[in-house]
């Protein structure tokens, strides 16, 4: 049983063509992964669903990865798809919960009250027996869409350094346990191996089974075997603001929303030298 804002490929296949539902392939894949999202979506999607490109729908300008884009522009892309104010958006991906939270986190983020998640993504619809579509995305009336950020659900790098000097918040990292103890080098050249000192860490993949996200009872204890209290206020951060999205997702699903999700991540503390790092546990 999927718990809110996650929905199950059920529910969705109930809903599926009900006017005021709309359904985003947000699949994004690590270049590790050798996937291609692309082809992927024309190959095998669920009917109807619209194509959304992560790194399209990001801020273009920015030197860093998946950025938030300035409201307007946002607006201006959802409208593209056909998405209006008021609409029902159910988001997936071809992984099972990897990229989709971040849309998910996005879409929020902006203002949407009515985004929900498709717990197992891709893999969990087929699973289930439902069918899928092939092709190209098709051409949608543009709708009108209201874009307002909600500037406190942001963090900046001098939000995440105030958080950590006074202990007002839990900094939590989704990296792997590897890559926080700064054992292996990180994918983007130019970012420094380790973490922010005072940093919790919770790799993603701990909250997950099979692609699914655990129970509320079983995302509570994961939290507390990392040390982290869902209590008490909670940044997320990961490489480039994209699995940190799963840790807010596993926490709203817990009725315990984060405060705020690092956008710029390791990938701008990192690489900026006057910030501090430390290795090791």
């Amino acid at each position: 049983m999927a718990h809110a804002p996650l929905v199950s490929p059920e529910w969705l296949h109930d809903r599926l063509q009900a006017p005021d539902i709309v359904v985003l392939d947000a699949s994004w894949y690590l270049p590790a992964a050798g996937r291609d999202p692309e082809a992927e979506y024309r190959a095998a999607h669920i009917p109807g669903a619209r194509r959304f490109d992560l790194d399209a729908m990001s801020d273009t300008e920015s030197s860093l990865p998946h950025m938030l884009p300035r409201p307007e522009v946002f607006a201006a892309r959802m409208r593209a798809l056909g998405v209006g104010d008021g609409m029902q958006i159910v988001v997936y991906d071809g992984q099972g919960l990897f990229s989709a939270p971040r849309v998910w986190w996005m879409l929020k983020a902006f203002g949407v009250r009515d985004a929900l998640v498709l717990d197992g993504g891709l893999p969990a619809w087929i699973a289930a027996g439902y069918p899928t579509e092939e092709g190209e995305p098709h051409p949608h009336e543009r709708r009108h869409f209201s874009a307002r950020l909600d500037h406190g659900a942001v963090a900046d790098a001098d939000d995440v350094a105030r958080a950590l000097e006074t202990g007002s918040a839990q900094v939590v990292d989704a990296r792997s346990a590897t890559r926080f103890r700064g054992e292996e080098p990180e994918p983007r050249p130019g970012v420094r191996p380790g973490h922010m000192p005072g940093a919790c860490n919770l790799h993603y993949a701990a909250l997950q089974r099979d692609g699914r996200m655990k129970t509320p009872e079983e995302l509570k204890s994961v939290f507390a075997e990392n040390g982290v209290d869902p209590d008490r206020p909670i940044v997320t951060t990961c490489g480039s603001g994209v699995t940190a999205a799963i840790i807010a997702l596993a926490l709203e699903t817990m009725g315990r929303p984060a405060r705020s999700l690092y956008d710029g991540s390791w990938s701008e503390w990192g690489a900026d030298q006057a910030r501090a790092v430390a290795t090791g546990a």
